[in-house]
């Protein structure tokens, strides 16, 4: 695994038990992101790719084979440390958007900052910062109730970003919205890419897909390149 690699994982298998019977899931899956890439992962509901999703996320564990990310091997990590890679090394955008109701968009956009226990002083300064990139600053007052669905997920991005992580993962990022608005996402992550950052899009949408630089499809709980 060189320098330039983000994350990678070697004949990765996944495999849920029901009773005494074990479900496969994924099948000897291998996957290379590089540092700069903007990929998707294409399939449809039922192929595995949530499942993958949750392992590339260090939400879930692997049943044999390898996942590295920034090429540490997740496997041999405590508990303790895969909640701090997924705190400061992933930014995670969620199709509903996952902002708390009660606090406004700046809020939102810290708290992720304040788990990862950021001087106030760095918070305030990284929030700005994030929200301006997205052309949020002025609705930093409003809760999610009082911005449009578009502006909700640019906020979402907003905290994903605010950490400056190694990958962004976004779930199905257009899910929730309209035409005009996933354009409008779409073009916000292709400026997202060009500024540097690394995302990987698991979709079951041909349009998102296609706005990507790298397509991955996967079929059953195994991986295609394009």
């Amino acid at each position: 695994m060189d320098i330039a690699t983000v994350l990678e994982t070697k004949d990765l298998c996944k495999s849920y038990y029901l009773g005494n019977d074990a479900i496969q899931v994924l099948f000897d899956v291998n996957l290379c992101v590089r540092k700069g890439d903007f990929s998707a992962i294409m399939g449809p509901s039922g192929s595995g790719k949530s499942t993958l999703l949750n392992i590339l996320g260090c939400l879930d564990t692997p049943t044999s084979g390898e996942y590295l990310l920034n090429g540490l091997p997740v496997k041999t990590l405590s508990q303790s440390r895969l909640a701090d890679i997924r705190n400061r090394e992933i930014g995670f955008v969620f199709q509903n958007f996952n902002l708390l109701p009660k606090l406004d968009v700046f809020s939102n956009v810290e708290l992720p900052l304040i788990y990862g226990n950021v001087s106030k002083k760095e918070r305030h300064a990284l929030v700005e910062e994030s929200l301006k990139s997205l052309g949020l600053w002025e609705r930093r007052h409003h809760r999610p109730n009082e911005i449009s669905g578009g502006q909700k997920q640019r906020a979402a991005i907003a905290r994903a970003l605010v950490k400056k992580p190694c990958i962004i993962l976004a779930d199905e990022p257009t899910g929730n919205l309209d035409s005009v608005t996933t354009h409008e996402i779409l073009e916000l992550f292709k400026e997202l890419n060009a500024r540097g950052n690394t995302i990987l899009v698991i979709t079951h949408e041909s349009e998102v897909a296609g706005t990507t630089n790298k397509v991955f499809h996967i079929r059953d709980g195994r991986l295609y390149h394009d």
